[in-house]
């Protein structure tokens, strides 16, 4: 065997192992941007459906009636306690903490239908959040975000018809979407967006 044939002979698994692990990185990056991007803004407009109309069931079993949350910006996110986003319950958190007193309401809507990553009952799920990150914003009952039973309120969030505004998919665990002190879907955004982030603070402090 030639020089040149022993060299084609070693190189082609390391070419085959550096095309994989290319091919391996894309990928990730294209999930990654699946889940965490198509963030959406969009120009306030009263919705077809108005947004105070509707209620939904707290972690305890208590009725929210979102006519209570008028005036209010909601903060709206899908949760799940075993995510790779499941640390972004700390800066929601936070993000409650520092703005609550200036109108801003965050619903946390645990959700099991992005791999099966929140199995928990409502006790798991109130313990978990609790004991792991200090969680006191509002946890609501577990729900469907898509699909034949997705719940009223994500069903007025993603579609158009009744926010007037937009259609919108929930793609993974923590999408979130921001409604304004005047029931207008303003934002939908990925699982990546930072809850302490430029434009969700900018949203929570009212500018």
């Amino acid at each position: 065997m030639t020089s040149s044939g022993r060299c084609k002979s070693m190189n082609t698994p390391l070419t085959l192992g550096i095309f994989l692990a290319g091919f391996s990185v894309l990928g990730l990056v294209a999930w990654k941007s699946y889940v965490g991007g198509g963030n959406v803004w969009h120009q306030p407009s009263p919705s077809m459906t108005s947004f105070y109309d509707l209620s939904a069931t707290t972690l305890d079993g208590k009725t929210l009636l979102f006519s209570e949350l008028k005036g209010k910006k909601v903060l709206v996110v899908n949760t799940a306690s075993r995510c790779g986003y499941t640390p972004q319950y700390k800066p929601l958190e936070a993000l409650h903490e520092k703005y609550a007193k200036q109108g801003l309401v965050i619903l946390g809507f645990p959700c099991n239908q992005f791999g099966w990553q929140e199995p928990g009952d409502a006790s798991e799920i109130r313990d978990f959040c609790s004991e792991n990150y200090g969680v006191t914003f509002q946890m609501m009952a577990k729900v469907d975000v898509k699909g034949e039973d997705q719940h009223p309120v994500y069903a007025w969030l993603t579609d158009k018809n009744q926010n007037g505004v937009g259609d919108h998919s929930v793609k993974w665990n923590f999408n979130k979407f921001l409604v304004n002190g005047k029931g207008e879907l303003v934002a939908a955004l990925g699982s990546g967006a930072d809850p302490l982030g430029e434009d969700i603070v900018a949203f929570a402090k009212g500018q």
